[in-house]
């Protein structure tokens, strides 16, 4: 085999449903010579299989050197991350009867905790005398507490929250991201540099 280049790309967090796994399912692999680039794909990388789920923390390094292992006239040039966590997963069954109950447990509780949080919100603000003096000074009336004022903050609210997190169903307002889905890939941003923060750390205490 002639001395040739292979490019690999890592990303931060990766997951698999196997160990070990092959090198093709944790990195996006090109090189000139497509049979290098097949091999190369093909090979294990060396990990131990861990009792369940779990989140292991590498490097590039750990990488380059399962293929240089093997073809040590291989250059190798990483354009992606420097560490990368691969995430052990069992292969889900489908469970469409499962999905459905989490998914309105979920909904419930999203539904109830909402509804708690902006109650709680309207008493720290006084929001229900506010609209009973609006009422009082506009029509000179007292208010019954269900008035078009009540009605239409409801229905405001409702729609805000809909319009504002730009998802509903399957469809979306536009192709950006929610900020909900934004929240939700800052949180795991912070997890995946958590990890590698401890397995460096753990690393350095080794040595």
């Amino acid at each position: 085999m002639k001395a040739d280049t292979l490019y690999l790309k890592l990303e931060q967090n990766v997951r698999i449903f196997r160990c070990p796994p092959r090198l093709g399912e944790i990195a996006r692999i090109l090189c000139a010579e497509k049979a290098v680039e097949d091999r190369v794909k093909k090979l294990e990388f060396p990990m131990e299989k861990p009792p369940g789920d779990g989140r292991f923390a590498f490097s590039v390094t750990d990488v380059i050197q399962v293929i240089q292992k093997e073809y040590p006239q291989l250059t190798v040039c990483s354009v992606g991350e420097p560490d990368f966590i691969l995430t052990v997963e069992k292969e889900k069954k489908a469970g469409k009867g499962w999905d459905w109950c989490k998914t309105f447990l979920v909904c419930l509780l999203s539904f109830f905790g909402a509804a708690f949080s902006i109650m709680a919100f309207n008493n720290d603000v006084g929001i229900t005398q506010l609209f009973h003096q609006l009422y009082r000074q506009f029509t000179g009336e007292e208010s019954g507490g269900f008035t078009v004022l009540e009605i239409t903050y409801s229905l405001g609210v409702g729609l805000g929250i809909l319009i504002y997190f730009n998802h509903f169903s399957r469809r979306k307002k536009t192709a950006d991201p929610s900020p909900l889905e934004v929240k939700m890939r800052s949180y795991e941003k912070e997890v995946n540099a958590a990890l590698l923060e401890e397995q460096g750390r753990k690393q350095e205490g080794g040595q």
